[in-house]
């Protein structure tokens, strides 16, 4: 694992397969002590599900399309919510990644970091 400094934050990278996936939580730590909070507020906003759907669609073969559809419906309603490992194992997602452990934490692609980069900090 290696690290990349931002704006005086330290943001985790690792591989998967030849790809860098950049550490959400530890982006999300610059705005909260509560970075899961503040994951879980992104990815259930109704342009992240559709970002992070067309994303999928693109790049990932294996992507449930109709898993994908319900989250898009389901997203603006009051009693909606989602967490990323919610999002991976209903659409076979592989643009988010979660890591349990000491050095765990909610990885993204890069394309799509850059864009929780962007919501996190316009």
């Amino acid at each position: 694992m290696t690290k990349i400094i931002v704006d005086k934050t330290e943001i985790s990278v690792i591989a998967v397969g030849a790809e860098d996936y950049l550490s959400l939580t530890d982006m999300a730590k610059f705005k909260s002590d509560e970075p899961s909070a503040v994951i879980g507020n992104w990815i259930r906003n109704r342009n992240t599900i559709e970002y992070l759907g067309l994303w999928e669609f693109l790049y990932n073969p294996i992507f449930k399309p109709l898993e994908f559809e319900e989250f898009r419906r389901q997203a603006g309603l009051n009693a909606f919510t989602l967490s990323p490992q919610k999002w991976i194992n209903a659409t076979n997602a592989s643009g988010i990644v979660c890591k349990s452990g000491r050095y765990g934490g909610t990885f993204a692609h890069k394309d799509i970091a850059f864009k929780f980069a962007g919501w996190l900090s316009v």
